[in-house]
C-alpha cells in the first residue's frame, strides 16, 4: 500500500466521523473538492462504495462501517506510537557511545555514569576505555575525551576536569640508590620507565615545562610499557622513575610509597575536555550527560 492510499483511507475516517465534507475538510485544511477527490479515489481502488452521500449529510455504508472497524483501532495504535516517540525526543532515553582513556573513565566519567543511569533507567551508556586516539566519527561514537591540548579544530568541546599537572615519581628505595634528578636532563642518567603511545606506536617524550620554558626530554630504561597503571607498579617495585598525571598516583605520593622529583618543572595544563562533532545533534540523553559532567570552577 501507498502512502497516498494511507491518506485517502485517514481522510475517509475523517469524513465517516464529521458526517460532512464541509467539516471535515476544514478540519484537514483541504479544500471540500480535493477531499471529496481524494475519497472517491479511493473508492475507485476498492471497487467499494464507502459513503452515502445526500444533500444535508454523509454516512458510511455497511461496508463503510466494517472498514471504520478495523481503521479506527489500527490509527490509533499509529498515534500512539508517534506519542510515545515524540515523547522519547524530550525524554532522556537511547545509547550514548563514548570512547576514552582508563583514567577518564575511573576518574571523571564513572561517578557521573554512575549517577546518571540509577536516575535514567532508559539511558544506556557504551564506554569504549582505550589508551590510544579514536576517530569517534568513524568508529560511530558519540563523544570522546581527550586533553584539551590534544582537541582537533572541528570539534565541539566541554570542559569535564580541573586543570592538571605531570608528575615524574620513584620509590624511595630507587631514589636512596641512585640520587634526586634536579632539572629535565639529569633523567638521562636515570632508568626510566618509557611509555608506547598506542596511537602511534613512538615512545612517549616526557615533557616539562618551568617559567614558560618547554623541554622534551626523550628517556632512557629497562622498561617500556603502554599501559599507565602499570608503569606505577613498576616505579613502586622499584624500577626506575615514572612519569604520569599527578591524580594518578596522588595516593601513593601521598602515603609515601612515591616520591615526586622534579616537581618545579610540572605547570599545570589544561585538563580533560569531552567532544563531539559540531555537526552532530545531540540526543537528549547525551545533553543530559553533558551537562552532568561538565566541569565547574
Amino acid at each position: 500500500m501507498r502512502s497516498d492510499d494511507l491518506g485517502n483511507l485517514a481522510k475517509f475516517m475523517t469524513v465517516a466521523q464529521e458526517t460532512s465534507f464541509t467539516r471535515a475538510a476544514a478540519k484537514l485544511g483541504v479544500s471540500q473538492s480535493a477531499l471529496s477527490h481524494s475519497v472517491r479515489r479511493l473508492e475507485e481502488k476498492l471497487g467499494l462504495r464507502l459513503l452515502t452521500r445526500t444533500t444535508r449529510s454523509v454516512a458510511p455504508t455497511e461496508v463503510g462501517e466494517r472498514l471504520l472497524e478495523t481503521l479506527r483501532p489500527a490509527f490509533a495504535e499509529i498515534e500512539d506510537k508517534l506519542a510515545l516517540l515524540t515523547a522519547m525526543r524530550d525524554k532522556p532515553a537511547g545509547t550514548v557511545r563514548i570512547t576514552c582513556s582508563a583514567h577518564a573513565a575511573r576518574m571523571v566519567l564513572w561517578p557521573t555514569i554512575n549517577r546518571i543511569m540509577h536516575e535514567h533507567p532508559d539511558i544506556h551508556i557504551e564506554l569504549n576505555v582505550n589508551s590510544g586516539f579514536t576517530d569517534i566519527v568513524s568508529g560511530r561514537f558519540d563523544a570522546g575525551v581527550r586533553l584539551g591540548e590534544s582537541l582537533d579544530k572541528d570539534m565541539i568541546a566541554v570542559r569535564i576536569g580541573p586543570r592538571v599537572r605531570m608528575a615524574a615519581y620513584a620509590s624511595p628505595e630507587y631514589l636512596a640508590a641512585h640520587g634526586i634528578p634536579l632539572t629535565p636532563h639529569d633523567l638521562q642518567k636515570h632508568a626510566c620507565i618509557n611509555l608506547r603511545l598506542t596511537s602511534s606506536g613512538a615512545l612517549y617524550a616526557w615533557e616539562f615545562d618551568k617559567g614558560g620554558r618547554e623541554i622534551r626530554v626523550k628517556v632512557e630504561g629497562h622498561l617500556v610499557i603502554n599501559d599507565m597503571d602499570l608503569m606505577v607498579e613498576a616505579a613502586l617495585a622499584g624500577h626506575g622513575i615514572g612519569f604520569s598525571i599527578e591524580n594518578h598516583v596522588e595516593h601513593h605520593l601521598a602515603s609515601g610509597a612515591l616520591v615526586r622529583v622534579l616537581d618545579d618543572w610540572c605547570e599545570p595544563f589544561d585538563g580533560l575536555y569531552l567532544y563531539y562533532p559540531s555537526s552532530r545533534q545531540p540526543t537528549v540523553a547525551f545533553r543530559l550527560l553533558l551537562d552532568a559532567l561538565r566541569y565547574r570552577d
